[in-house]
């Protein structure tokens, strides 16, 4: 039987439009949630399931912005999770972008951190709010 062992939350912004974070470095990760999930009594297989929200405003020109989700605190860290939308010439709203991420099997250590960026490839990008950062984690079995 799955047994959740950990529930944690990254919140940046709760609000629309209360914050203004501009994205000042062209296709550069900048991050925007990070969690650290408990393994206490794990054994078997894992799994964490982790979504999140973040919304931008865009400037008035095609604008590609990329989510990504690594396995550690650096950009570089193993991925988990990237997906990029585009976004057209005409879109003048801030703009809500989810996601919805599963890593199964990772690593048991004492704790699993995982971590959020946004990354845009145009200037005058400017995150808005509301941002937040979710994870669970699961085991197939406890430990003994």
């Amino acid at each position: 039987m799955t047994q959740l062992l950990d529930a944690r939350t990254s919140q940046n912004a709760s609000y629309a439009n209360s914050i203004a974070i501009p994205i000042l470095v062209i296709d550069t990760p900048q991050l925007f949630g990070v969690i650290g999930l408990n393994t206490a009594g794990a054994a078997g297989t894992l799994r964490a399931q982790l979504t999140g929200t973040i919304s931008v405003q865009l400037p008035l020109a095609l604008v590609g912005v990329t989510i990504t989700v690594v396995r550690g605190t650096l950009p570089t860290d193993p991925l988990i999770y990237s997906a990029t939308s585009t976004f057209s010439l005409s879109v003048l709203a801030p703009q809500v972008i989810t996601f919805s991420a599963a890593d199964y099997n990772p690593p048991l250590t004492e704790q699993i951190t995982y971590s959020a960026f946004i990354s845009a490839n145009l200037l005058g990008t400017i995150r808005v709010g509301p941002e937040n950062f979710n994870g669970a984690l699961y085991s197939d079995s406890l430990a003994g």
